[in-house]
């Protein structure tokens, strides 16, 4: 088991943790020092077993807020699901007139006959 030293409000602590978790012991020991650093700069020097108490109470406050605003987002996010999928909008595209195709192609066959014609004259 690996021994990390970590620093909580300006005091070192020496303290085990399975392998590979580590970096969770660290960022663990961030978060509790995060919250004690103020309680020291305010109070000065104050029993380790006081500031280990607020600094973990002060975390776990906030984990609680934390935890309510997911309960209610959960809540809301289910709200939102549980709704009725709304009625898809119907799109109506206009049809294309059956004689469009042909009056189309008169068109472009008169178009190349005077294309062509204008050749001859050119040439």
């Amino acid at each position: 088991m690996p021994d990390l030293e970590v620093s909580i409000g300006g005091r070192a602590f020496s303290v085990s943790c399975q392998p590979g978790e580590e970096h969770f012991l660290r960022a663990a020991a961030q978060m509790l020092d995060n919250e004690a650093a103020p309680l020291v700069a305010q109070l000065g020097r104050i029993p380790e077993v006081r500031m280990l108490l607020m600094a973990g109470l002060m975390l776990a406050d906030k984990t609680a807020s934390v935890e309510d605003e997911n309960r209610s987002l959960k809540a809301r996010l289910a709200e939102i699901e549980a709704r009725p999928a709304p009625e898809r909008e119907k799109v109506e595209v206009p049809v294309v007139p059956p004689g469009l195709r042909e009056t189309l192609a008169e068109i472009a066959a008169r178009a190349e006959a005077l294309a062509e014609a204008v050749e001859e004259r050119a040439a």
